[in-house]
């Protein structure tokens, strides 16, 4: 038997809603494909499966709000006997800080193929049928539908109405700056920060970019955006301690360089998933997958393991006219590197005054980790870089 639990995703994060099912009992699963959408404070997020099996019986109703770690699912592995496996053990309910989202059905599945957990003492309590077809309908839990008929009879009118209340628009943005703000002050409580700043000429960049794009349609021209993740993956490769994580008192590196990219949403706060792998892509590709990031983001639609999998985040606030961003460790991470506006100061080149194109950089690093040095040097190592766009 294999378990389908809620996984943690993100370190600030303890419970999720879930949305739609994508599966149905008896469907057969691989390793990757996606069983759940489940939302969070921060986005509505696929989840996937880990192992290869059939899906047995799916234990949480869409609308429904669960702790991580809470048994969603069972899967039969292969040759695995249905008649053979257990009712599912009875599984603590999350409690919700304001009304569950609308259920939403599982595409191509009915609400109905959904069975409930395990109902409360009071379950047998009176309920018409349209009610209880409708609520099955609309994945509304009875239990939470106070009933109006004769002797608190559940009645058609009920259910609509409880439907209309889960239905009310979430603030998620609320949502997210409290769960920000913890995260956040945790960090600037437990991790001991220090901060560097350079300017960083970016004359040579800035005419590299112009004679690249030309030609170019505008849906497939590179931004400065991603000559700046690519020159922080090519520095961190070259300054391992920047990127990893600092847990059980002790830093660990990681192998690969998932790019965490500060996104505003429209609808207000900010979020930071990773780009996979930077130092394996090429200048175009990291691109294409900046794009595709950010539109999946401000959509809602984002993998488990973009927002679980950053080894170090980057925000760029040039877009806002914000000359240096100071930004605070997302921890367990080690390290954030900021960029603001690219604006043209006075620079010295071979002894004359001349107008350059520069960047203010910011590096704010976890001392447990790293010393202001070893910092220097990172830093120095995106400046430089930036000085050969050609080669990234």
């Amino acid at each position: 038997m294999i378990e389908f639990r809620l996984p943690s995703l993100g370190a600030d994060m303890d419970q999720g809603t879930l949305l739609e099912w994508r599966v149905r009992p008896g469907d057969a699963v691989k390793k990757g494909d996606v069983l759940a959408v489940v939302d969070t404070t921060k986005s509505a997020l696929d989840i996937e499966c880990w192992h290869a099996g059939k899906v047995h019986d799916l234990l949480t109703r869409p609308g429904q709000t669960v702790l991580v770690g809470t048994l969603m699912a069972r899967l039969l592995e292969p040759g695995e006997d249905a008649a053979k496996i257990p009712p599912p053990p009875a599984e603590p309910a999350a409690p919700a800080t304001r009304p569950p989202l609308a259920a939403i059905p599982a595409a191509g599945a009915p609400a109905s193929g959904i069975p409930a957990p395990p109902g409360p003492p009071h379950a047998h309590r009176a309920v018409s049928p349209v009610a209880r077809r409708r609520a099955t309908e609309l994945g509304i839990a009875l239990d939470t539908v106070t009933g109006s008929g004769p002797h608190g009879t559940v009645t058609l009118k009920d259910v609509e109405q409880a439907s209309s209340r889960q239905a009310l628009p979430r603030d998620r943005s609320a949502d997210m700056r409290r769960t920000i703000a913890a995260a956040m002050s945790r960090s600037k409580r437990e991790v001991p920060h220090y901060y560097l700043t350079e300017q960083v000429p970016l004359g040579a960049a800035v005419a590299w970019l112009r004679h690249a794009n030309e030609g170019r349609p505008v849906t497939e021209r590179v931004l400065m955006a991603a000559l700046y993740v690519r020159a922080v993956a090519c520095a961190v490769v070259r300054h391992p301690t920047m990127n990893g994580f600092f847990l059980e008192g002790a830093f660990q590196p990681s192998p690969s360089v998932h790019i965490g990219m500060a996104i505003s949403l429209r609808g207000g706060g900010l979020i930071a998933p990773a780009i996979h792998a930077v130092e394996q892509k090429s200048l175009t590709d990291t691109m294409r997958a900046l794009s595709d990031l950010v539109a999946r983001t401000r959509a809602g639609r984002l993998r488990r393991e973009e927002l679980t999998d950053p080894t170090i985040t980057l925000t760029n606030l040039g877009d806002d006219s914000v000359d240096a961003a100071y930004g605070i460790i997302y921890a367990p991470q080690v390290a954030l590197v900021g960029f603001g506006k690219v604006t043209e100061r006075p620079w010295v080149v071979s002894g004359q005054v001349v107008p350059m194109a520069s960047v203010t950089v910011t590096l704010a690093a976890d001392h447990r980790v790293s010393d202001g040095h070893s910092g220097a040097r990172f830093v120095a190592a995106i400046a430089d870089r930036l000085q050969h766009p050609e080669e990234l």
